[in-house]
């Protein structure tokens, strides 16, 4: 015991001995010389920040790719702004200001910038470093390759800080209200994406501040923030110049029809009792102008098996028509396609049959109009892609593109670049993209460039595929994209459930 207490002692002293060590240098550590942008904006707290080795652990400068270009009038003077992801590859901008010598620099200049002595603030919104004299900043490369960083206006408006003095890029951007002929891109314009609304900022004295306001364009800005009145950061955009504006379209495209639901599970058997819930944009008598519906499952079992080599129209278990050559649907209102059952869940639930039943039948015993197989089920329940498309036309063939489109899922085969590329078409939606946004590509078909998106399959029964958005018939797009809600339903549910609160919405 008496040796057990010996070595105890010397071990204490030893760890106390290490423990008083008062010399912390590693040797052969260094502490780097610069700070990412995403470190350099955390030190911000509310109040004037003034930048030193001890707050910078031991750093003295920032690096970065400038973004801003003064060449084009729409920049704020003075400001150069730089961003860089050397932090957890998180994207972060800044703005410094140099004064007049921030004209000298364009996209691609990659700087090293002295910050320290620098006040980090924040001016008219804007959190810049200022006290930084233009001979702090040393051109050390040009022509670096910035990314492009594809991003929803609601991503901004929900973090504006996040973004602010970085590059980004808005697509199928378009003014509300529409732009009449003589508008100019001059001022603040309220612009929608489908995601929600930003303001576009243009100076009156920019190079393009007379150009005519396009209908549907990708925006290339730079995020600016201000405070409104109650503190808070209000984001806006500033393209840089001309160049900035790639214009999409030039008319008004009105979609018709909308998919705005469907029923592909329900209470009990499947078989008659599917249906797909629309909305007419405008009023539509069939008999006059007929459509046709198609919706396609791509189950392992399906056949023909393999890429679907007449698209839409390669029928058998793969696709199956319904042909709408009657009746009326009047502008703002649901209508049903679906099995003769017109039930809302199931053979035991309530019947909506009083709906607007546009076409129904037996569809366990009766085929398709012109191609589809009988079936016990419309939609697969499975992870493999299904999908429903709405056509202007009642004859369907390999060409025949749909004026509205949605799919769940993405397994199965479902497309090949080829040659010769097959596929399912998609048309122009708040989802799909006939040419790809940013690249301008040709993307025709679901699976093919960007057109990945897919609906989730629920993977249950009583769930109803509920697409809440709100489509403009005056701008000819959707200001809120389509957003999916499980809507579960039971046998007592009724039809204002699934076309009340939540519902797709038709504005002008």
């Amino acid at each position: 015991m008496k040796k057990l207490t010996i070595y105890f002692s010397l071990l204490l002293s030893l760890v106390t001995l290490w423990g008083c060590e008062t010399d912390n240098t590693y040797p052969g550590g260094q502490l780097s010389p610069f700070m990412a942008t995403y470190d350099i904006r955390n030190l911000y707290r509310g109040s004037d920040v003034t930048l030193t080795t001890q707050n910078m652990i031991g750093a003295t400068q920032l690096t970065g790719v400038v973004v801003s270009d003064h060449s084009g009038g729409n920049m704020p003077e003075g400001l150069l702004l730089i961003q860089d992801r050397r932090r957890l590859s998180q994207l972060r901008g800044i703005a410094i200001n140099i004064g007049a010598d921030a004209a000298n620099y364009v996209p691609g200049d990659s700087v090293v910038v002295t910050v320290d002595g620098a006040v980090l603030k924040r001016v008219n919104g804007m959190l810049q470093l200022t006290g930084v004299p233009a001979t702090a900043v040393k051109k050390v490369a040009s022509g670096v390759n910035i990314p492009l960083n594809l991003v929803r206006s609601s991503q901004l408006l929900a973090d504006p800080e996040r973004y602010e003095s970085t590059f980004v890029v808005l697509v199928k951007g378009g003014f509300n209200p529409l732009p009449k002929p003589g508008d100019k891109l001059a001022g603040e314009k309220v612009m929608n994406d489908g995601f929600g609304e930003i303001i576009l900022h243009t100076e009156a004295d920019a190079e393009f501040a007379e150009t005519q306001a396009p209908f549907n364009a990708n925006y290339y800005s730079v995020v600016f923030n201000t405070l409104n009145d109650k503190d808070s950061l209000v984001p806006h955009l500033r393209v840089r110049t001309s160049e900035d504006i790639v214009v999409l379209g030039s008319e008004v495209v009105k979609t018709p029809v909308i998919i705005t639901g469907f029923m592909s599970d329900l209470d009990g058997g499947d078989g008659n009792y599917e249906y797909v819930q629309m909305m007419a944009t405008e009023d539509i008598d069939f008999a006059a102008t007929p459509y046709a519906v198609v919706v396609t499952g791509n189950a392992n079992a399906s056949t023909p098996a393999g890429h679907p080599i007449q698209g839409w129209a390669t029928g058998g278990k793969r696709t199956f028509k319904f042909s709408l050559y009657e009746g009326f649907a009047a502008k703002g209102t649901f209508f049903y396609v679906g099995g003769s059952g017109k039930k809302i869940n199931g053979s035991k639930s309530t019947s909506i049959a009083s709906s607007n039943w546009i076409r129904s039948f037996d569809y366990t015993v009766q085929g398709g109009d012109a191609f589809g197989n009988p079936t016990t089920g419309l939609f697969p329940n499975s992870g493999n892609a299904s999908g429903v498309a709405v056509f202007a036309d009642s004859a369907i063939t390999v060409d025949s593109k749909p004026v509205d489109v949605l799919f769940v899922s993405t397994g199965g085969s479902l497309y090949t670049p080829g040659p010769p590329p097959r596929g399912y078409f998609i048309t122009n939606t708040d989802w799909y993209d006939v040419k790809n946004p940013i690249t301008l590509e040709d993307q025709p078909y679901f699976m093919s460039g960007s057109n990945t998106l897919a609906l989730k399959y629920n993977g249950g029964q009583q769930y109803f595929n509920l697409m809440g958005g709100v489509y403009n018939v005056s701008l000819g797009k959707w200001t809120t994209a389509r957003s999916q809600t499980a809507l579960l339903l039971n046998r007592q549910s009724v039809i204002t459930d699934i076309e009340g609160e939540g519902a797709t919405q038709m504005v002008e």
